[in-house]
């Protein structure tokens, strides 16, 4: 009898507990920098602690030179999937050169011989600038060794890097910026293999952070080629991060369950895991 009792007891304090909050959708940065270029004020222990405080799982890693992308790698964490790229500066004022200096290729082979790279970028191309023998040879290299290419580029320059290689696997950072949802789904529709990123793009939530009606039709019309990033490119967005990342949640939140799964990390999963 008194083990009936217990039993009685401890059903009733289980249904009177508070039900424990949903844990927070899981998320792949998909646009993040580690740059060494100038020193870092955010050591690895702390953009690690970072990651797992936001429930971030895995990461698109680049660096300025490449140095902060080997120190992530090589720290092997636990519970965080890193998929590196080459990003074809050592120095910020390579933005402005890389895509005519024959030294970017010497930099994207030497750095591919370390054998973990599934990408090439983030770089920066305008319009015509990306119509150069150099910005081919790096989009074929990519082709050739099945990696994608993460390119902050407008819709000229999209079309370009496409038209040197058909078969080209373009990440686009920040999706055109402030381009036209016609504009994005009209490319989405044209190149198959065309991915955006959301970073730093306007137009998705109004001003009360509610999610547009455009963009909702375009995350709906297309769930399966949109990723998100933090973007990392100064030490202010890692003082951010943690608001950076609660903000995509927030119209996350407003999507259908597995829409917004799949734009949270389901794509990037698609894309970079192993063949």
């Amino acid at each position: 009898m008194r083990s009936l009792v217990w039993c009685a007891l401890a059903v009733i304090m289980m249904s009177a507990s508070p039900t424990r909050a949903a844990e927070p959708i899981e998320i792949f940065d998909a646009h993040l920098h580690y740059n060494w270029e100038p020193k870092p004020h955010f050591q690895v222990g702390e953009v690690l602690a970072l990651f797992r405080k936001n429930r971030v799982t895995g990461i698109l890693a680049t660096s300025r030179p490449n140095t902060g992308t080997h120190a992530l790698v090589d720290a092997k964490p636990e519970g965080l999937w890193i998929v590196p790229f080459i990003r074809p500066y050592r120095v910020r004022a390579d933005i402005q050169t890389w895509f005519g200096d024959p030294l970017t290729l010497e930099l994207v082979h030497e750095e591919f011989k370390r054998g973990y790279y599934r990408g090439i970028g983030e770089f920066h191309i305008s319009g015509r600038a990306a119509d150069t023998e150099v910005v081919k040879k790096v989009v074929d290299f990519a082709v050739a060794n099945d990696l994608y290419l993460h390119a902050h580029a407008d819709e000229e320059a999209v079309e370009i890097l496409m038209r040197h290689n058909p078969r080209a696997q373009i990440v686009w950072a920040h999706t055109g910026f402030g381009l036209s949802t016609d504009r994005v789904a009209a490319l989405l529709s044209k190149y198959p293999k065309l991915w955006g990123e959301l970073s730093y793009r306007s137009g998705i939530v109004d001003s009360s952070g509610k999610l547009t009606g455009e963009w909702r039709a375009l995350f709906e019309k297309f769930p399966d080629r949109f990723l998100i990033g933090s973007d990392t490119w100064i030490s202010e967005r890692w003082a951010s991060y943690g608001d950076i990342i609660a903000s995509y949640r927030a119209w996350l939140d407003q999507l259908p369950p597995k829409v917004a799964a799949q734009i949270a990390n389901g794509n990037a999963k698609a894309l970079f895991a192993a063949k």
